[in-house]
């Protein structure tokens, strides 16, 4: 489901019909030079194929790489991961005045509090 133009309260409500029965959400909009876009995809299981790293042994190399470890390109893993995401009620509801707060609010551009 994408939404655009809608209502915060009307945002909320379908997202979480949404979330209930397993569909993916997605809404947004734009405001001139700013704009959002939030997604609610529930959990969402993948693999992703990741390069072995090797150690070198010691004594092989000399040289202030010889602690650093090896990327070897030609043999990979397959990891499996899952991700759940966040409801759009959940999203909103952020308390920005407690400590845990104080890092993400460095990270968080001055645009999304414009937006709220």
């Amino acid at each position: 489901v994408c939404l655009t133009c809608c209502s915060r309260d009307i945002m909320v409500k379908i997202d979480q019909i949404c979330h209930k029965n397993s569909v993916k959400f997605f809404t947004g909009d734009v405001f001139g030079y700013h704009g959002y876009m939030f997604a609610d995809l529930g959990e969402h299981e993948f693999v992703e194929e990741k390069t072995k790293v090797t150690k070198v042994s010691p004594g092989v190399e000399d040289g202030p790489d010889t602690k650093k470890a090896k990327l070897d390109s030609s043999e990979t893993t397959m990891v499996k991961k899952r991700v759940v995401f966040c409801q759009l009620k959940e999203a909103l509801a952020v308390d920005w005045s407690g400590e845990k707060a104080k890092a993400a609010l460095k990270r968080t551009t001055p645009d999304y509090f414009l937006l709220q």
